[in-house]
């Protein structure tokens, strides 16, 4: 059983700073794909941004690029997610999840068989 903690959410105002962190344990978090995503009230779940095992490969969505940044320290089994130049339309709850798959990795929601419990990322006008 693999167990995600995410910390570092709160209240910014737009053009502000977080990084997020996700700390995992209970599997060998250096051999898959860590992925972050995130859900704003009345909206669905959405793809945020992911990280190879290696951190050789990312990926994000296009609302975030040149913005956010995911990387990884596999000695620490931590992921991060560190924001810039934050705007209101980040605000979000934000789901760290793990790969189910040796290798897998991707925006896709189905590759991710484990879930944070989330943190709330709230960026003020």
């Amino acid at each position: 059983q693999v167990q995600l903690v995410e910390s570092g959410g709160g209240l910014v105002q737009a053009g502000g700073s977080l990084r997020l962190s996700c700390a995992s344990s209970g599997r060998t978090f250096s051999s898959h794909g860590m992925g972050w995503f995130r859900q704003a009230p009345g909206k669905d779940r959405e793809f945020v941004a992911a990280i190879s095992w290696t951190g050789g490969s990312t990926y994000y969505t296009d609302s975030v690029k040149g913005r956010f940044t995911i990387s990884r320290v596999n000695t620490e089994n931590t992921v991060y997610l560190q924001m810039n130049s934050l705007k209101p339309e980040d605000t979000a709850v934000y789901y760290c999840a793990a790969a189910g798959s040796f290798l897998a990795v991707g925006p896709s929601s189905a590759l991710y068989n484990y879930w944070g419990q989330g943190t709330q990322v709230t960026v003020s006008s």
